[in-house]
């Protein structure tokens, strides 16, 4: 059987192991949405992960979701970023960068831009914003013509990336932001080419795909996705359906990798990894729900047919713990209430095992 600690190719990339850090916002970018030190010394730490995928960068002022996360649209933020992936590669570290437009959730106290999304329907709930949770403004529902720019933000997001020194890049196709806004069948309410049936829903996501292959090359290309997921208040009718199409048409371009969430039955999810040719990331557990991905999940899905299984807050707790995982070492919990504080607490403080005599 696979082991999770076996060598695999992935693009031109040879990963260690199969253990790949997920995309987890942080928020402790500094004004600008320019990297840190401390996010070097951060991914730094995590870099015996087989795969390091960043928190998600902004392709846009107006893709931000949220204070405090960092972007790729600027020289400046290229040129902080240098700082991170060096210092992973340095330690011998491999990693990607998420590009992650928030779409509608997102706020003008964030941006000073009025939100952008398939429609004019707002995300359910309250989101961050420098002054406070808010409730999620009406956002401006993009104009056909207008499109296009969206797609291509993601592609120049891309080129800044592999520029800043990131070995490629994961699209946010997830968990309600953006893309999956077009996925959807209540955020989009569109009757032109974007909206309506599956075809149209899934063309935003496939023009994306096929502008940052464009830019940076399949092996260079992932991307994320939440079949099912209700995250922000989306919707999706026909779910198999849809992400069967979506992946279809994804198979054209050879991408390095689709990175699946458990927000779906299970056995929808192993029919999507039949219908994928190509690399599966599996994230096994519902991201933020009260399990975290562990041992066995990791192993069950890998003898389920996925090559590669990504771990989120655990890795926020236990920047050691590949080696963890190979040696049955105890995890250190993690303190949620350090999530999205800022700072170093909760974010440099965790600590590789410690062995008593």
């Amino acid at each position: 059987m696979t082991s999770l600690f076996d060598r695999y190719r992935l693009g031109g990339l040879d990963l260690p192991n199969r253990v790949v850090m997920a995309p987890m916002s942080r928020v402790r970018a500094a004004a600008g949405g320019l990297a840190t030190a401390s996010m070097a010394t951060y991914y730094a730490q995590r870099a015996t992960a087989g795969l390091i995928i960043s928190e998600g960068a902004q392709p846009s002022l107006v893709g931000q979701s949220n204070p405090g996360t960092p972007g790729l649209h600027t020289d400046e933020q290229v040129a902080a970023w240098r700082t991170v992936t060096d210092a992973v590669h340095v330690n011998g570290g491999r990693i990607f960068a998420q590009i992650m437009h928030g779409g509608r959730v997102s706020h003008p106290d964030t941006t000073g831009f009025q939100p952008v999304g398939p429609s004019a329907v707002p995300a359910t709930g309250d989101v961050f914003t420098p002054n406070g949770p808010k409730p999620a403004p009406v956002p401006r529902a993009l104009d056909t013509a207008e499109v296009p720019d969206h797609v291509r933000s993601y592609a120049d997001a891309a080129r800044r990336a592999v520029d800043a020194g990131f070995d490629g890049v994961e699209l946010h196709g997830a968990n309600g932001y953006l893309i999956s806004q077009f996925l959807s069948s209540n955020a989009n309410l569109r009757t032109d080419s974007y909206g309506g049936p599956i075809t149209n829903r899934i063309r935003f996501a496939v023009e994306v795909v096929a502008a940052t292959v464009d830019a940076v090359g399949g092996a260079r290309t992932g991307i994320r996705l939440s079949p099912g997921g209700t995250f922000w208040g989306v919707e999706e009718t026909d779910v198999p359906e849809l992400y069967a199409a979506l992946l279809a048409e994804l198979a054209r371009f050879d991408l390095a990798y689709v990175h699946l969430e458990a927000t779906a039955d299970e056995e929808v999810l192993i029919g999507l990894r039949r219908a994928w040719p190509g690399t599966l990331i599996m994230n096994p557990v519902m991201p933020l729900g009260p399990k975290q991905t562990d041992r066995t999940t990791a192993d069950h899905w890998l003898g389920l047919g996925a090559e590669l299984i990504s771990f989120g807050r655990s890795f926020i707790a236990n920047p050691d713990l590949v080696e963890r995982l190979r040696t049955g070492l105890p995890l250190a919990p993690v303190d949620p209430d350090t999530y999205y504080q800022g700072g170093d607490a909760g974010y440099l403080t965790y600590s590789a095992y410690q062995h008593t005599a």
